[in-house]
């Protein structure tokens, strides 16, 4: 421990002229009123001795003293020892993307630097090691020598980069400075990158080396793009160590931040990479816009999304319904071999294809489309779909009018025994049209076509040509959606179209053209369109970012030129992420010989001045008790207490631990409802932010305003003052102690309600006697101790079903499982149910966030599927705050016939 400002401790000096003062000055008289005292008004006294201050009083004042001098005095507790030599402190920062996870812990620790340098009275010299975010060349460079004030002011606002750190540019920048005997501290982020051995002995050649260090679990995880191909998501995280097991969360979240998927990606000791599956339904995975590693902040945690791993929805469409006459099916198995690797393929009558979301739909020679299929497919076109159409003999006999361009009866036949021509090859695309930039094969052939009737906008409509200049793709906007027609066959009849590369490589860019995502020729420039900070926050580009080739998008590295974000324009957008430019990590091994090596978070200071003006505080209120007591104005007794409560104060320091008077208040002054804490971070994160949810929706819809919710210990606190308590169970839930089991039997029977939530996904519709499910099987070892009534399951007309909304089902996170309720027999609760049981996952259907957005995705309903569980949440709340009261609306009739009205 040190002194801040030690030459105060020289007022230490007068505590025994205080001690004098006190010893001679008497305290206050003690004043009695007792009538006969008049009689000796007047009498001179021979001496007069005055009273002494009580020695306990005085070693208290003594105290109280001592206490406020070294408070001034700025004691510091762990300061760190003064280091050799009188030169500057050498301070050099690692910010690049690396240093993100923890930098507060950075932070912290140049402000301890420099506050110590201040004291000590050095200069600072101040490096970093990432290229700076500057409109100029971005070139590392040493500050000028500066006070340590000043530095802080300049630390206090540095970030780290989005970008890796370049030591090698930080070692030339050290070549200019002159300070020997100087303190030379590093913060490291822990990585290597090839120079940091060199990097470590330059600093040393200054002074005193200390270098601080995340412990190798704490350092930087990166997380590499997934494979844009079909099948699921694998993500592959990278660790800077092998060394030990490792357990870290993937979440994969939407543009308006709901979560879509959670997994576990587990590093087995010696392993330095690790690979995790993630399956999502395509209009999950269609709407994902990036994936982060839990609690693992900055853009090397962080992958952005964009149109390259989205599977668009892709309708064939059949003869039946329609053509039933026709099958098609030589055509779809064309189209649906170079369609399905790429987006997901769905097969059926037109309005069961339109029923569900859907970015194209491909049309295989069908001549007319009526009724109300064509006002139904109109209608989607118009509100930005895709609709693909494959000529064909039908379309060239009996063609109907939803085609880009007008055609020619009949059609082209090229190369037959009684033409003079031979096979057309297709001309070089266009740069305005999607499939700019595709090579064409030279085995590609057309031999039939349905031709167009020359127009005036023929030319705008003509995507793509035979050498001849027939047009053989051609399409127009309808609406917000486009209308696409190929002049030729989906099979090997008319051309060698279907079984070409080209063929795969022209649908895939018509199914981009779903989300207006054309082809970008080699001369597109793609500028920066939102762009990810150092801490991983997706924001406005910085003045330093500039625009990419699309040529070389994907050979793009980043830094501070390119920053990881968003390139292009909104409806075409493309994701440049940071592990794209970064293969692995490595944590650096060894540092020169004679450096110190220091953890973060384990040295820093803590100032004890606030603790002993607390002290200090708490003497003062002491004393002024002694001081009444002594002057008869506060009974003996009760100064005594006084005192006494006051030491113990003193003795137990200022943090109390929460009594049960403050848990009963919290729970009664407010309506609450309440949560069983299983000890699963976790879970009791989801069940605080479901109750939450519904606490938010209760108050936006009912009358009922609930409190923040509680969590209750169900060994050490009391039920009865919650209406309506949940209790999800987890699989490794203990057996209730005979304690608790008193307690919620209690608590069951005066009145309470207890909806237990096993959560389990796959939950077997026999429920309870099935015990197949883990969360089922923990639900009975806690039921085995209490006194559980016989159970149904929800009958129709069930008070649950329409005490506030009318009901059919009771779904949650999961829907499809069994909900129990007590079997009304007649006796206590009036027929209100004290159990009710369930898998459903309630808390997570429930659960908002600060911004009130769902944190969870709901399987497999969506979000109709979470306002049915809140719908059933505001029913729970009425039902356990109202009890039956909607089932004895049936007697409302006769008993106001009886009233006469």
């Amino acid at each position: 421990m040190i002194f801040a400002t030690p030459w105060i401790l020289s007022a230490l000096a007068v505590l025994p002229l205080i001690w004098w003062l006190l010893k001679v000055t008497p305290p206050a008289p003690r004043q009695i009123r007792f009538p006969p005292i008049r009689l000796l008004f007047g009498l001179l006294g021979m001496e007069e001795t005055p009273a002494h201050t009580p020695p306990w009083l005085i070693a208290l004042r003594l105290a109280l003293a001592a206490l406020l001098i070294a408070a001034l005095a700025e004691p510091l507790l762990n300061a760190a020892t003064s280091v050799e030599g009188d030169g500057p402190l050498i301070l050099a920062v690692d910010d690049g993307w690396a240093s993100a996870r923890h930098w507060d812990r950075r932070q912290k620790a140049m402000a301890d630097a420099l506050e110590r340098a201040g004291r000590d009275d050095r200069a600072v010299i101040l490096v970093t090691t990432a290229p700076p975010d500057t409109e100029g060349e971005s070139v590392i460079s040493a500050s000028r020598m500066m006070r340590a004030d000043e530095a802080l002011t300049i630390t206090r606002t540095l970030n780290p980069k989005p970008w890796a750190t370049d030591r090698a540019a930080a070692l030339s920048a050290l070549d200019g400075i002159s300070a020997e005997g100087a303190d030379v501290l590093w913060l490291s982020d822990g990585i290597e990158d090839g120079v940091a051995q060199d990097f470590a002995l330059r600093l040393q050649s200054f002074g005193a080396l200390r270098v601080m260090l995340d412990d190798v679990h704490d350092r930087a995880h990166l997380l590499l793009p997934p494979d844009s191909g079909p099948g699921p998501l694998i993500a592959r995280i990278v660790r800077a160590s092998d060394f030990g097991e490792q357990t870290v969360w993937l979440t994969v979240s939407g543009e308006d931040g709901a979560i879509f998927a959670r997994e576990s990606a587990i590093f087995a000791s010696g392993e330095q990479a690790t690979e995790v599956e993630i399956s999502l339904p395509s209009e999950l995975r269609n709407r994902m816009a990036r994936m982060d590693i839990e609690g693992m902040r900055g853009p090397g945690s962080t992958v952005l999304f964009d149109e390259r791993w989205r599977r668009r929805p892709v309708g064939l469409l059949s003869g039946e319904g329609i053509e039933a006459d026709q099958p098609l099916l030589s055509e779809l198995y064309f189209l649906e071999r170079a369609l399905d690797p790429l987006s997901e393929v769905r097969k059926a009558d037109l309005a069961t294809l339109l029923s569900r979301p859907l970015a194209v739909l491909v049309l295989a020679d069908l001549a007319r489309i009526i009724g109300d299929d064509r006002r139904l497919l109109e209608d989607w076109l118009m509100s930005g779909g895709v609709l693909v159409r494959f000529a064909g003999p039908r379309l060239a006999k009996d063609g109907d009018d939803l085609v880009p361009v007008i055609l020619r009866d009949g059609g082209r036949a090229l190369g037959g025994a009684l033409s003079w021509n031979v096979p057309a090859r297709l001309a070089p695309f266009a740069d305005d049209t999607p499939f700019a930039g595709l090579a064409i094969p030279p085995d590609v052939h057309v031999r039939r076509q349905v031709l167009a009737e020359p127009s005036l906008d023929l030319a705008d409509k003509t995507w793509v040509r035979l050498e001849d200049g027939t047009p053989l793709v051609t399409a127009e906007r309808r609406g917000r959606g486009w209308l696409v027609l190929i002049h030729t066959t989906a099979s090997t009849a008319w051309s060698d179209l279907a079984i070409s590369g080209l063929f795969v490589e022209m649908l895939q860019r018509l199914v981009q053209l779903s989300q207006g995502v054309s082809g970008d020729g080699d001369d597109t420039v793609l500028a920066p369109l939102a762009t990810l900070d150092g801490l991983g926050r997706l924001g406005t580009p910085p003045p330093s970012s500039r625009a990419i080739a699309a040529a070389a998008f994907n050979d793009s590295i980043v830094d501070p030129r390119h920053p990881p974000g968003y390139y292009g324009a909104e409806g075409n957008r493309r994701a440049l992420n940071l592990g794209a430019s970064i293969d692995t990590i490595a944590a650096i091994d060894s540092l020169p010989d004679g450096a110190v090596r220091q953890a973060y978070g384990k040295t820093g200071e803590v100032a004890l001045k606030p603790w002993l003006l607390a002290a200090a505080l708490a003497l003062a209120l002491i004393d002024m008790m002694a001081g009444l007591m002594l002057r008869g104005l506060l009974p003996m007794g009760l100064g005594r207490s006084v005192a006494g409560l006051g030491l113990l104060l003193i003795a137990t320091g200022p943090a109390l631990a929460q009594t049960n008077d403050e848990f009963v208040l919290k729970a009664t002054l407010d309506t609450r409802l309440a949560y069983i804490a299983t000890g699963d971070e976790r879970v009791d994160t989801v069940s605080r932010n479901g109750l939450e949810g519904l606490g938010y929706i209760l108050s936006t819809r009912t009358s009922i305003e609930p409190a923040s919710p509680m969590a209750i210990n169900i060994e050490r606190d009391e039920l009865i003052f919650f209406p309506l308590i949940y209790w999800p169970i987890i699989p490794t839930q203990a057996a209730l102690s005979s304690n608790a089991a008193v307690k919620v039997n209690h608590y069951l029977k005066t009145g309470g309600i207890i909806l237990f939530d096993t959560r389990d996904q796959y939950a077997v519709p026999g429920g309870l006697s099935s015990g197949l499910a883990p969360g089922a099987k923990a639900l009975r070892k806690i039921l085995s101790g209490l006194a559980i009534p016989p159970l149904t399951l929800v009958p129709p007309d069930h008070v649950l079903t329409k005490a506030f909304y009318l009901l059919d089902e009771f779904p949650g996170r999961w829907s499809g499982g069994a909900v129990w309720v007590e079997r009304y027999e007649g006796g206590s609760n009036d027929g209100v149910s004290s159990l009710i049981i369930g898998s459903h996952d309630w808390a997570a259907a429930w659960a908002l966030d600060a911004q009130r957005r769902p944190m969870f995705a709901m399987v497999p309903g969506g979000e109709r599927q979470r306002e049915m569980a809140f719908r059933f949440g505001i029913n729970l709340a009425m039902y356990a705050m109202t009890g039956n009261y909607k089932a004895d609306q049936v007697h409302l009739p006769a008993i106001l016939e009886r009233l006469g009205q």
